[in-house]
């Protein structure tokens, strides 16, 4: 698929209960929440500190399920149907339980109503949280250009311009949004999805064989658990899974929590536990060149971060916003994890690698946290100064004295700060713009490898490490227009 350059214009996310709420440790099919700061930082800005630029990496909105998912689905559904049985007990809602896909060729792969609202509700949170862009200002975001990833861009755009009447003035107050080509080989590091451009890169038998051979551990031994509750039908490992997953999927698309009240907390925790192995060993740090597919992401952030807000390159033909936003796929954000040196390592030993057969509490690597619908990994550059003064003087006609400021980066996943490894020193545990760069240059790029040669690309005479596009401009741009409604 060509680039594509989309111009538009210009609800909030549900609260779950403080209690164990299984929506908290779905995995991917998690409809978004805040994660938890594991690292005990607070979520707020330092004292004296302001954010003057951020980058995001998203995943996209709430969904419904994939093709071969939704099969699934329709077999579990025909198994209630198709039988003679009693239900009782947090199993009696089954024989009534229909799919919640009321429009077969048009919702299966693509964004649910929740999915948009997460995007519009991000868009409004990020243009009050950082307060870059003025009334009536444009903004460019970039997206992959799989269909419910152009639609979280949009919502998330449509959110962000969201405030006063712009309706009959089309120059003022639109997003731009940049597709590029989504999951190909010949954009190699040049994209939002990277490991497509990775011969050598592959989610590999590891993740899928872990996965697997831990949910045998517990399936079974659910199924017989809730056999009890039924006469005359026998649910087995496969029915587990697709029940489990219905828990996030169903809440997500109609509300709909039934599923979620049949299995008890640690049921819940081993459902997490297996996407955690799936994720870590699939595309995060358990995969050997998954800090390869996200170091150039990493990079780019990093040298627009030493440029400052509103800049470019030389030889870039796109000056960035300060909030510079990417739109993708789950797989995509675990390797940025990886590219950052994060969540691989802990004081407490035997924690990493993850086991293949027992959890750790202690595990701060945890697929809930990372890639629930719309979760995302971001830095934010401060500008720090001294703490404002507790008493402040005014002089009628005086513009307040300026003051001198460094410049830190923290980093956020699904807002909870993380400490980056080594280098806590500044305000709220962030870390200086110097240190950062350094460790980015030196340490992470050390572990990434280059990024050809490691994925097996020499021989291909446009093959491509970096990831311009936040800066540079292809030659094949298209442009349409959307309105605003």
């Amino acid at each position: 698929m060509p680039y594509a350059h989309i111009l538009l214009a210009a609800a909030s996310i549900p609260a779950f209960c403080a209690a164990f709420d299984p929506l908290h440790h779905s995995g991917p099919a998690s409809p978004y929440f805040d994660a938890p700061s594991q690292d005990g930082i607070s979520y707020d800005t330092p004292s004296g500190c302001v954010v003057d630029q951020a980058a995001y990496i998203v995943r996209h909105g709430s969904r419904y399920p994939e093709p071969d998912d939704f099969t699934g689905w329709q077999q579990l559904f025909a198994k209630f149907q198709n039988n003679s049985y009693t239900a009782e007990g947090p199993l009696a809602f089954i024989p009534s339980w229909v799919p919640p896909v009321d429009d077969v060729p048009h919702e299966p792969l693509f964004l649910s109503s929740t999915g948009a609202r997460e995007a519009f509700s991000l868009g409004v949170d990020l243009r009050k949280r950082y307060q870059f862009t003025q009334g009536g200002d444009n903004i460019t975001v970039w997206s992959a250009s799989q269909q419910r990833v152009l639609d979280t861009a949009t919502y998330f755009t449509r959110g962000y311009l969201s405030q006063g009447n712009y309706l009959t003035t089309p120059s003022l107050n639109r997003g731009s949004i940049i597709s590029l080509p989504d999951s190909v080989n010949y954009t190699f590091a040049n994209s939002l999805t990277p490991s497509a451009g990775c011969p050598a890169y592959s989610t590999g038998d590891t993740s899928s064989v872990a996965t697997t051979t831990f949910r045998a551990t517990y399936q079974n031994n659910i199924a017989a658990r809730l056999n009890k509750f039924l006469d005359g039908l026998v649910l087995d490992a496969t029915d587990i899974g697709v029940m489990q997953d219905l828990c996030g999927f169903q809440a997500e698309i109609d509300g709909d929590t039934r599923f979620c009240d049949v299995f008890e907390d640690s049921e819940w925790l081993d459902y997490e536990y297996a996407d955690d192995l799936n994720y870590y060993y699939g595309s995060g740090p358990g995969n050997p060149f998954s800090d390869t597919v996200g170091f150039p992401w990493l990079k780019a952030i990093s040298d627009l971060f030493v440029l400052g807000p509103d800049k470019t390159t030389p030889d870039g033909n796109i000056t960035p916003p300060a909030l510079i936003m990417g739109f993708t796929h789950d797989n995509n954000l675990p390797p940025v994890i990886s590219a950052l040196g994060l969540w691989n390592s802990s004081a407490t030993p035997g924690v990493y690698p993850l086991s293949l057969t027992t959890p750790s509490p202690a595990r701060k690597f945890r697929s809930s946290y990372l890639v629930p619908f719309r979760g995302y990994v971001a830095l934010e550059r401060l500008a720090c100064g001294a703490p404002p003064p507790q008493k402040v003087v005014h002089v009628a006609g005086q513009a307040p004295m300026n003051v001198s400021t460094s410049s830190y980066v923290r980093v956020r996943v699904d807002r909870a700060p993380v400490a980056i490894p080594g280098c806590t020193s500044g305000p709220g545990s962030t870390c200086t713009l110097a240190q950062f760069t350094a460790y980015v240059d030196k340490t992470r790029a050390a572990a990434a490898g280059d990024f050809v040669q490691r994925c097996g690309l020499q021989s291909i005479s446009n093959a491509t490490g970096e990831a311009t596009f936040f800066t540079v401009a292809p030659l094949d741009i298209q442009e349409a227009l959307v309105g605003l409604n």
